[in-house]
């Protein structure tokens, strides 16, 4: 029997980490092996919206890829809130609430992993603990956070 395929959510730092020199070997990876349908993408409107900034190479990394193996999700209300609380129980500051919309979208939606470049408010365990003490205490499954780097196949 096959193994489950697992939902990554990745935030606008791995889209982007593909043409940036200090990520690019690890995040060209990660998106061949999307390609080849070991994982299945989770992509939200926030995301999306994000990449609007971007450069046009970045913008059109999303569509380049198989529309089969990816999910859009939007952003909700009881994102919002779980977001939110997260700032509040003082996991971050107000400044990165678009990164806390990331995690609460990733865990709302039961991603197996929200995948990120992003070590100062995202992969962190001290970040990571705060955001899953938030959702164990909501009721909330714990969220996987890992970098690229921790997902590809090293050839093990």
């Amino acid at each position: 029997m096959e193994p489950k395929k697992l939902h990554l959510y990745i935030d606008t730092s791995v889209v982007g980490g593909y043409y940036d020199s200090e990520f690019d070997t690890d995040t060209k990876q990660l998106f061949e092996e999307i390609k080849q349908g070991k994982f299945h993408l989770i992509i939200s409107d926030v995301t999306e919206d994000e990449l609007l900034e971007a450069p046009e190479q970045v913008r059109k990394l999303i569509p380049s890829l198989p529309q089969h193996l990816i999910t859009k999700i939007a952003l909700t209300e009881e994102a919002i809130q779980l977001a939110d609380t997260y700032i509040s129980e003082n996991v971050v500051g107000a400044t990165s609430r678009d990164d806390c919309f990331h995690i609460a979208l990733a865990t709302i939606n039961r991603a197996d992993v929200l995948v990120s470049w992003n070590f100062k408010h995202i992969v962190n365990i001290v970040r990571i603990r705060g955001y899953n003490a938030v959702n164990i205490k909501l009721g909330y499954p714990v969220l996987d956070i890992r970098s690229p780097k921790e997902i590809i196949d090293n050839g093990n």
